[in-house]
């Protein structure tokens, strides 16, 4: 006799369990009917939750764990930023100056990836001994660019301190500085208005305002300094030197000859500075590029109080350089005031160098801490622009700016009233949004 068992019942349902048959296990599920919760199990389950919130270690927790999730996140998007942004910087080599500019540099290639050049180009050849006017590559074929800064965003500002009310380090992407010296622009740019430029010559200056000019910068009238401002193809400026044939020769700034040869070079970079009355020490530059210290020159512009105090101090070397400086020396200075005369070569620079490409001038009291060609494209080439001015890192104001050179007791006060008056007459507004994309009226110490 044979039979099959029907299961053991189980349940409140009077479902049966299921026994293999024929050695399968056949199995049925039921549907579950959920009962919805009832108002009042709701209600205590959000006294529970309420309950639990309002103690004070619980709800801590909670912070401290939100807290901890937003920091995961935030230093995962930084770190895969600049993983981003260190990986395309050697990922990629030279781009060819002669076609990449910054106008155009959206349509133009960067080339090929390193690991795939090397393997084209031979064991004859390094990528060293590369330069980038002698690498020849065609626009068509080649990848299109992307900027390896495309993608650099601005970490977190830290937190005020006020015991540290200085200027903090500013966080700037700075390409390779082989990439930075192929982004050089080629040709040099062109004034779409100016054509004919030159400067005014006066063996005599006669003074013809009661106030301003100087035997070195002759005496320009109000008129003539305002119709400077009106800018036309042809036009005559004072711009210093008024003396003598050529600036540093008879002119009140007087440079020896053989220095005044050596600034007569032609030089697509070079780098300028100035310590007069011996105020300062000299800084030597940080993080200088091979390609740089060959190809850029570094000079260092002194009276004969800061030569003589170099000689003394046994830091002037036989070549007449401190370290990267070449110390040029300045005679017959026309000011009596120090920092007037470091002005002469600051703001003048294109007419003592009048065969350079691009000046980048640093005052006597920093430290050039990054490669010249690098600072040159990040805020030169980069936004294709004909020069750029440090602004100061606390004040904006031109009227803020005197005040506080009052309150140091910097200058005397009525020359500073004198000043501020000017400006108020020539119609110099207090600095607003207004005066955008200016961003400040008040530079620094480095241009």
């Amino acid at each position: 006799m044979t039979g099959a068992s029907l299961g053991l019942r189980t349940g409140s349902y009077g479902s049966l369990q299921q026994q293999p048959q024929n050695g399968i296990l056949h199995i049925y599920t039921t549907p579950t009917v959920m009962r919805k919760p009832t108002s009042r199990e709701k209600e205590k389950v959000r006294s529970f939750f309420c309950r639990c919130f309002a103690r004070r270690k619980v709800a801590m927790l909670l912070l401290f764990a939100l807290a901890l999730l937003l920091f995961v996140i935030s230093s995962f998007i930084l770190n895969k930023e600049s993983t981003n942004v260190n990986i395309t910087q050697h990922a990629h080599i030279i781009v060819p100056s002669n076609w990449w500019t910054p106008s155009n540099s959206e349509n133009i290639p960067l080339v090929e990836d390193i690991s795939k050049t090397n393997t084209d180009r031979g064991s004859g050849e390094s990528e060293a001994g590369i330069h980038p006017k002698n690498l020849t590559a065609d626009p068509k074929n080649a990848i299109p660019f992307v900027h390896p800064c495309a993608n650099f965003a601005f970490p977190p500002p830290p937190p005020l301190n006020p015991k540290r009310i200085g200027p903090r380090p500013c966080p700037v992407c700075y390409l390779p500085v082989e990439l930075a010296v192929a982004s050089m622009p080629s040709l040099p740019s062109t004034s779409p208005v100016v054509h004919n430029l030159t400067y005014v010559v006066d063996e005599n200056p006669i003074r013809t305002e009661p106030y301003g000019g100087s035997e070195f910068g002759g005496y320009p009238s109000v008129k003539q300094r305002t119709d400077s401002y009106d800018i036309k193809e042809s036009m005559m400026v004072h711009c210093g030197f008024v003396k003598g044939s050529k600036p540093g020769y008879q002119t009140g700034f007087d440079i020896d000859e053989v220095d005044l040869m050596e600034l007569q070079q032609f030089h697509d970079v070079i780098v300028a500075s100035a310590i007069f009355g011996n105020y300062d020490i000299i800084q030597q530059p940080k993080n200088i590029s091979e390609l740089a210290r060959k190809n850029v020159p570094f000079y260092m512009f002194v009276d004969e109080e800061t030569h003589t105090y170099l000689k003394n101090s046994s830091y002037l070397e036989s070549s007449n350089k401190v370290g990267l400086w070449r110390i040029i020396v300045v005679h017959n200075i026309p000011y009596t005031d120090s920092r007037r005369n470091g002005k002469i070569p600051k703001l003048l620079l294109h007419r003592i160098f009048p065969n350079i490409r691009y000046s980048i001038w640093i005052d006597g009291k920093l430290q050039l801490v990054v490669d010249p060609y690098q600072i040159l494209e990040r805020f030169l080439w980069r936004q294709n622009a004909t020069f750029a001015i440090s602004r100061h890192y606390k004040r904006y104001d031109v009227f803020e700016e005197a005040e506080a050179n009052r309150a140091a007791g910097k200058y005397d006060n009525a020359s500073i009233d004198r000043q501020i008056e000017f400006y108020r007459k020539e119609g110099l507004k207090p600095y607003s949004m207004a005066k955008l994309p200016i961003t400040s009226d008040v530079p620094e110490g480095i241009s």
